[in-house]
């Protein structure tokens, strides 16, 4: 039998389960992390505007490299109203051409700053913004600009697009 002191030294069990979280919190909580990533864009959209905010990916231009010959190169886009373009149209303007998806992440986290410089220079009869969306059904890119309330037009390709591009 076993006297009193000895009884009041003793240590009541420890629960397993919190000593599991103690030891593996940190590792549990990049695998949770890393799951919400792998299943929801918007959050791998998230992260990637957090990311662009800090400015480790802003693009730059060291020097003109004046060996490269610009070429022109045209293809075809089709408008919201299903009206035929061809960029040979937008010769002597600046035209900004980006490629985009609904279900892209990068794309979803890139597109409020496109917005905001489109609503920039919406006005501007020399700048044109030639968004061309790559879902396999159009209405998805449409309900993807409707909701987050973009006001910028949505072009599809028409055939091929030059590998130039």
């Amino acid at each position: 039998m076993s006297n009193n002191k000895e009884v009041a030294n003793e240590k009541p069990p420890a629960n397993k389960f919190l000593q599991y979280i103690g030891k593996n919190g940190f590792t549990i909580l990049v695998v949770i992390f890393i799951g919400i990533m792998f299943v929801n864009p918007d959050a791998k959209s998230f992260v990637l505007r957090q990311l662009m905010a800090t400015g480790l990916f802003n693009a730059s231009i060291d020097k003109k490299d004046s060996d490269v010959v610009s070429k022109a190169v045209d293809f075809n886009f089709v408008d919201e109203k299903g009206n035929v373009q061809n960029t040979s149209s937008l010769r002597g303007k600046i035209v900004f051409i980006n490629f985009w998806a609904s279900w892209c992440p990068p794309c979803r986290a890139e597109f409020p700053s496109i917005e905001k410089l489109y609503t920039q220079f919406k006005d501007n009869p020399d700048v044109f913004f030639l968004t061309i969306n790559e879902d396999s059904d159009p209405v998805a890119g449409k309900a993807y600009l409707h909701k987050e309330k973009f006001s910028i037009p949505m072009y599809r390709s028409n055939g091929r697009v030059p590998s130039e591009i």
